[in-house]
């Protein structure tokens, strides 16, 4: 059975964010990502794996070394669905901030 992944099943798990995280910084080979992780090599390549399937990262080949780096584009796909809750709570916690100023100067 082949299932199909987004990228939301993609960053559900907390390694693959942090794989993300670690390559948004810079491109690494899957050694390099693989040696800031306590799991076998082989877990780490099944993380980058689904990562690529669901193209948060993209490979580049360099002579016999792959490296990953971000997709920006598909990140941007999380971005806009995470945008309209970012924006419900930055208006909460300003009304919020209004109240907290309002009751500090009735005091």
């Amino acid at each position: 059975m082949n299932l199909r992944r987004d990228v939301f099943q993609a960053i559900a798990d907390p390694t693959r964010r942090a794989i993300l995280l670690l390559v948004a910084a810079q491109s690494m080979t899957a050694g390099a990502i693989a040696a800031n992780f306590n799991t076998a090599r082989p877990t780490v390549s099944k993380h980058l794996q689904i990562l690529t399937e669901c193209e948060l990262l993209e490979q580049a080949q360099n002579g016999r070394e792959i490296s990953y780096h971000i997709n920006a584009k598909n990140m941007k796909e999380v971005a806009d669905f995470i945008e309209p809750f970012r924006k419900m709570w930055d208006e909460r916690f300003n009304k919020l901030e209004t109240i907290m100023k309002k009751y500090k100067t009735k005091k």
